[in-house]
């Protein structure tokens, strides 16, 4: 079985020199690795959304209709070159049914330019027509801020197809106050273990998972 094994909101060493320094004294870094694993974890389930950095991630989309304010009849509108290849084959294939956009399940709550993407790879399952690898060179994106894909005008992307999506992303730098709720919920867990009545160090575990909910709300899906 596969081993879950992200990379941490925050680390073993995080959590050993700072203020629960005592309640982790009797670990070793390796054996504090974990909590740290299931802290950063349970970041995601309050959010709701990946926060640690992924890879290979796979998404499935279902292609919806075009914007209309994205093509009109207008043919007055200064294009390069490839716009107007691009608008001639979307014409020859009737533009009205493509589409142009996919929007990624991931993608930054906040901070955007913490958040890097990388490796994107896109299959086309056609309605009808057949399949296609989408070279990187016909999309626009992914945007950190929103996970928008824009495919070149002129893609052969009929409305009802399948796209499906490998990617890598997440923080690859951590923001503070992710890494401050990491390492409350990381002492929660410890305390659980180590004092579950709550008497040896006066630490209410409630209190310091509530304190990290308090952060990540700013970070859960809407």
């Amino acid at each position: 079985m596969a081993v879950d094994s992200p990379v941490p909101l925050a680390t073993s060493a995080d959590v050993a020199a700072g203020q629960f320094a005592d309640h982790v004294r009797d670990y070793s870094p390796t054996s504090l690795d974990q909590p740290m694993i299931e802290a950063t974890r349970q970041c995601e389930g309050i959010a709701g959304r990946r926060l640690a950095s992924f890879t290979a991630v796979p998404e499935p989309h279902r292609t919806q209709g075009i914007d209309p304010d994205e093509y009109t009849e207008v043919a007055t509108l200064p294009t390069d070159i490839h716009g107007t290849l691009g608008r001639s084959y979307a014409e020859a294939l009737g533009s009205g049914d493509q589409v142009r956009h996919v929007w990624l399940n991931e993608f930054a709550a906040r901070y955007p330019e913490m958040w890097t993407y990388s490796s994107l790879q896109v299959t086309i399952l056609r309605s009808y027509g057949g399949s296609q690898s989408v070279v990187a060179a016909s999309l626009i994106g992914a945007e950190a801020d929103s996970g928008h894909v824009w495919f070149s005008l002129g893609m052969f992307l009929p409305v009802g197809s399948l796209i499906r999506v490998t990617y890598d992303g997440g923080y690859t730098t951590t923001p503070a106050d992710l890494g401050r709720a990491s390492k409350l919920l990381a002492a929660s867990l410890v305390l659980g273990e180590i004092d579950p009545a709550g008497t040896q160090f006066g630490h209410d575990r409630g209190v310091l998972t509530a304190q990290a909910e308090a952060i990540l709300c700013n970070y859960q899906r809407t």
